[in-house]
């Protein structure tokens, strides 16, 4: 098991340097999902919830924390992204949510895209809980990540 790199040779926290990697093209996919009832379901499908159309928030709202990845996770880059997409798919009881990150620098863009999949679900919870208290958030993981030093990575 490689070591963390987040820690330095005594233990203690640093932000990792990567002043001197080179800048690759590199992207990350995201998903999680929240479970809900039929009928809960059945209103964001027709953006008939008591707060409007709620995916097309949760949709601004992933993208717009995916952006903020470094101001909200201690010892993450800031990062210029070059796109966020931030998707929805209906399954039977749930909503997956699904979000690609990606740019041309010297860190990975993981962490951007777990915080746009977390922040669209729990806004969906949020616009939702008036319907339904009892939803799950779950199954939130990374499911590839391309470039940088590592290479390529899917989830099995």
């Amino acid at each position: 098991m490689s070591r963390l790199t987040h820690l330095d040779e005594s233990g203690a926290a640093r932000m990792v340097d990567v002043g001197g990697k080179p800048e690759t093209s590199r992207s990350a996919t995201a998903s999680g999902r929240i479970s809900m009832s039929a009928d809960t379901l059945q209103a964001l499908r027709q953006g008939s919830g008591p707060k409007g159309d709620v995916l097309a928030a949760a949709r601004i709202a992933g993208i717009m924390a995916s952006k903020k990845t470094g101001e909200l996770i201690p010892l993450c880059h800031p990062l210029a992204l070059e796109t966020v997409s931030v998707d929805f798919t209906f399954e039977d009881g749930a909503i997956l949510v699904t979000a690609r990150a990606a740019l041309t620098g010297k860190t990975g863009v993981e962490m951007e895209a777990l915080t746009a999949v977390s922040v669209a679900l729990l806004t969906i919870y949020d616009m939702a809980k008036a319907l339904e208290k009892g939803m799950v958030i779950e199954q939130v993981r990374l499911i590839e990540k391309t470039g940088g030093k590592s290479g390529a990575w899917r989830a099995p």
